[in-house]
């Protein structure tokens, strides 16, 4: 009952902490990453799109970026629009045209109103300060737009640049749309997409957005993935402008010196430009593949019944099977909840693998101890009766199971009785007999031990032993005959400690046989007894009952096995209580 009412608590405590942790995002640094790994898988980039980068080489070409008339962006906006059926259907600047610079900003506006195809960006001025709409949420309020030169400005679809990164300084989302002076700004990219629907006569698809507005962008290519040339190239007439036609084509910063690239998910330690990053979120766009954060209380309700579920599992079952459901059910919860993401739903992914491990490593050291306390408690039961050595050996083997039943072994059983003590103890009072009952069993305990042997019990002021039992002994006769010496000499020097102490002496009668036997636990369930039983056994004790004082007696079967190693005299054959014929008996004088 104990174990049950611990189980639930620890059900309870599994559940709520993954409820918790998947509600708070508590650990948001390790999810993004998980997420990251997960959901930023490249899907292949659309070859239609393409950019043309301000790179190292197109600047030292021409100068420093700063230093260009605008005249030079006209250049490259009449070259793309070659003739009506080879141009492209949209080029988006990914370049901030603030303020007036020379003459050609008049050649850049009269270029990109002819052709009706170009986007260009502002920039907006977010507060730093936070403010709360009206249901509660945190927003930073736009506080200025920095816009293309007014004559540009008019001639063309302008949309804001600005990319937000996480608090980890990765670009994972966007918002298409923000407001400013009572009028509603267009992102960039959703301007592209927008102009881009416009020429090929398909109507824009809606993207999801969550509570604050953002959308989660799933990244279609790496840094670097999107087909990449040189403005240089393109102005000098490297590249055929025909290589464009029927493309969208972003021109950008292509250059680390510009400070225009961020951390993305799926770049790793490189960064993507600013003009990349809109490339994959046109193409989100084109494939309407953004994802919103899903309600956090539903997953953590879900993933804390599993959780709670899978830990009652893990304290049931073995090892090897905790594993295996572990491993599974991780792998199912990444294939449903990447499944999920595609479909526009990002859920944290790593709270309950995270529970599930804890609770699976916590299971396994419960179990652990339990099976290490169990180790100790029947060691310690077998170190009452079995001899230390013996008790080693238990310990390797590791198998430490109680049960009912028993197995036939060959054993040496030995049996020894104290002469005379039923007359001292009607002499002397209680407690001294005690006294001299314990010092003699210690002896006998010893000599057993000392020789390998295991304690099976004590009858009174009798204590029986085997050996080979629980475990193989070698040589096992011998030590049962050397135990049996040692207990009568041990007892000649005992008597005499005694005789000075108490005016009475005492001494040991030993029987010894060998045999086949049964041994192992007899009992019940709940009062078991490791013995063992047979006619082995029995003919030990009788020839223990035929010993005198100080006398050891062996069968003639244990004689025959150590009649090389031991001096004895012949008893002859004497009649044993239950047993129709009698049994030769021989007096071991030495080993």
């Amino acid at each position: 009952m104990k174990k049950k009412i611990l189980v639930l608590i620890e059900m309870i405590v599994v559940g709520l902490l993954t409820f918790v942790l998947t509600y708070t995002n508590a650990l948001s640094a390790l999810d993004y990453i998980a997420k990251d790994k997960l959901y930023q898988r490249p899907r292949g980039i659309d070859n239609d799109i393409k950019i043309i980068g301000i790179d190292a080489k197109t600047m030292d070409e021409y100068g420093p970026i700063q230093t260009w008339s605008r005249e030079r962006y006209a250049d490259l906006i009449n070259k793309l629009n070659i003739d009506e059926v080879s141009k492209p259907y949209v080029i988006g600047f990914d370049i901030l045209f603030s303020g007036n610079v020379d003459e050609g900003d008049e050649a850049l506006t009269e270029a990109a109103g002819k052709y009706d195809n170009v986007v260009v960006v502002d920039q907006l001025v977010y507060s730093e300060r936070s403010e709360r709409n009206e249901d509660g949420i945190l927003y930073a309020p736009v506080i200025d737009n920095i816009l293309p030169y007014e004559e540009l400005y008019d001639s063309v679809e302008v949309g804001f640049s600005n990319v937000s990164p996480d608090s980890d300084g990765t670009v994972r989302r966007i918002l298409p749309l923000e407001s400013y002076n009572g009028e509603t700004c267009r992102m960039f990219s959703k301007i592209m997409y927008d102009e881009y629907c416009e020429k090929v006569g398909i109507t824009p698809k809606d993207i999801p957005t969550d509570k604050t507005g953002r959308s989660i962008i799933n990244y279609s290519g790496k840094p670097g993935d999107y087909e990449y040339i040189s403005m240089a190239d393109v102005l000098d007439g490297n590249i055929d402008p025909r290589a464009f036609t029927d493309s969208v084509v972003f021109v950008g910063a292509y250059e680390q010196g510009m400070q225009d690239s961020f951390f993305v998910p799926n770049g790793g330690s490189r960064q993507m430009y600013g003009v990349e990053i809109h490339a994959n979120i046109f193409q989100s766009y084109l494939e309407g593949r953004f994802a919103v954060n899903g309600n956090p209380a539903v997953l953590g309700l879900i993933t804390a019944v599993i959780a709670m579920l899978l830990h009652l599992l893990f304290r049931q079952q073995r090892l090897w099977q905790s594993v295996v459901v572990l491993v599974a059910v991780i792998a199912i919860e990444v294939f449903v909840l990447v499944r999920i993401n595609e479909a526009g739903t990002s859920f944290s992914v790593i709270y309950l693998p995270l529970v599930l491990v804890i609770s699976f490593i916590y299971s396994v050291g419960i179990h652990y101890l339990l099976e290490n306390a169990k180790k100790r408690k029947v060691l310690a039961a077998f170190r009452k009766y079995v001899a230390p050595q013996v008790v080693e050996e238990i310990s390797k083997k590791g198998d430490f199971e109680i049960k009912l039943g028993g197995e036939n072994r060959d054993i040496a059983v030995l049996f020894v009785d104290i002469r005379g003590f039923t007359t001292m103890s009607e002499a002397l009072e209680p407690e001294k007999v005690v006294e001299i009952l314990n010092e003699y069993l210690s002896l006998t305990t010893k000599s057993i031990f000392d020789n390998s042997g295991t304690l099976d019990k004590f009858v009174g002021d009798a204590t029986m032993a085997v050996f080979n039992s629980p475990f193989d002994l070698p040589d096992y006769e011998y030590k049962a005959v050397c135990a049996a010496m040692d207990i009568v000499k041990g007892g000649e020097a005992l008597e005499k400690d005694l005789l000075e102490k108490y005016g009475r002496s005492v001494g040991f009668g030993v029987g010894v046989h060998c045999g086949p036997a049964v041994v192992g636990n007899v009992g019940c369930d709940f009062r078991m007894d490791f013995t063992a039983i047979g006619d082995t056994v029995n003919t030990s004790a009788r020839l223990e009952a035929n010993a005198k004082k100080g006398q050891v007696l062996i069968s003639d079967t244990l004689y025959e096995r150590l009649k090389d190693r031991i001096e004895v005299n012949e008893i002859g054959q004497i009649p044993l209580k239950g047993k129709s014929n009698g049994v030769m008996v021989y007096e071991v004088t030495r080993v």
